[in-house]
């Protein structure tokens, strides 16, 4: 912005970098600047949370369900700061495919067990040594786990698409109603 123009009282705080936009602009709404900028902030640290709290599922609190509740949770702040989403900007997947590849993996881990001669939902620990890291074990149903987490992420993300289209098209039909 050159100093020779002054930004309107109406527009002195809307984002002028793409950075701080979290998704597609809202014409004609009100924005918060502040609410698009923390929600850029802390998307990628909720969702850090989200993978912790997978891993974290067989031995703490946490797993596959509340870890994707709490991406879910992120994609939603996201949703609320700025409006739909921009695939590219969050996720190039597609609801339903998220929701299929979770629910893919978590059968197949389910049912794994059973191809080797053991029973439905059967899980197996394995215990291996890195040089840096010490001994690592490593759980069969963080498999299960991940599928669970991508299925609750992308029926979340369906929600927001789903309800959130329909609550803006309601919106832009009221506005064009009152015009």
């Amino acid at each position: 912005m050159s100093p020779s123009t002054k930004p309107s009282w109406t527009s002195w705080d809307a984002p002028t970098e793409r950075w701080l936009l979290s998704g597609f602009r809202r014409e004609g709404q009100a924005r918060s600047v502040l609410l698009e900028l923390v929600a850029r902030i802390v998307f990628p640290t909720v969702l850090v949370l989200s993978i912790y709290l997978l891993f974290a599922g067989h031995d703490r609190a946490g797993g596959g369900f509340t870890g994707g509740l709490v991406a879910g949770q992120a994609f939603l702040l996201r949703h609320l700061a700025g409006g739909r989403m921009d695939d590219s900007a969050v996720v190039s997947m597609r609801p339903p495919v998220l929701i299929g590849l979770g629910l893919t993996i978590a059968c197949a881990s389910a049912f794994l067990p059973l191809l080797f001669g053991g029973q439905l939902l059967e899980t197996a620990i394995y215990k291996f040594t890195l040089p840096l890291l010490g001994e690592i074990k490593f759980v069969s149903s963080v498999i299960l786990d991940t599928g669970v987490f991508l299925l609750i992420v992308g029926v979340v993300l369906d929600l927001l698409r789903t309800l959130g289209s329909g609550i803006e098209a309601d919106a832009d039909a009221a506005a064009r109603g009152r015009r």
